[in-house]
């Protein structure tokens, strides 16, 4: 899965999905995605309040920013929730336990542990076949249909 598909997955297809399994090239191109738009909109941000410090009264401007912005993060919550959870999923693992694990690591020093162990998870390989969540994405069964 590339680039493009893995972003049109994630937030047209599968927008808020919960269910079925997430292959690796999905959720890491899916992320790296996140990623770039949150470093093009740090961009953004620094130009705006640059202008704002330099004087040119464009506090109407940094609201108008900083309220988009906010609505690009509850937008992309779900999907970025939603991706996370199926990749636990393909390793065969409830997407409960990433909900444990995020609110383990709001924990000081504990967290640390809980955000190294849904990155390995992250990492990980997919189980080969299907499992409990669904068939696997990177080897979907071969389907023969005999007509008689």
């Amino acid at each position: 899965m590339g680039f493009t598909e893995a972003v049109r997955t994630v937030f047209k297809e599968k927008y808020a999905t919960f269910s079925g399994r997430a292959s690796r090239s999905e959720y890491w191109w899916s992320y790296l995605f996140y990623f770039l738009a949150m470093i093009a909109f740090v961009v953004v941000v620094s130009g705006v309040l640059a202008a704002s410090v330099a004087g040119s009264g464009s506090s109407s401007l940094m609201i108008a920013v900083t309220v988009i912005g906010g609505l690009v993060v509850l937008g992309t919550f779900l999907p970025a929730v939603g991706v996370q959870v199926r990749r636990f999923h393909d390793r065969n693992i409830s997407g409960w336990w990433y909900l444990a694990l995020f609110i383990v690591s709001m924990i000081p020093y504990i967290g640390i542990i809980a955000g190294i162990t849904i990155l390995v998870i992250s990492m990980l390989p997919g189980t080969e076949g299907p499992n409990k969540f669904g068939p696997d994405p990177l080897r979907p069964e071969a389907r023969a249909e005999v007509f008689a």
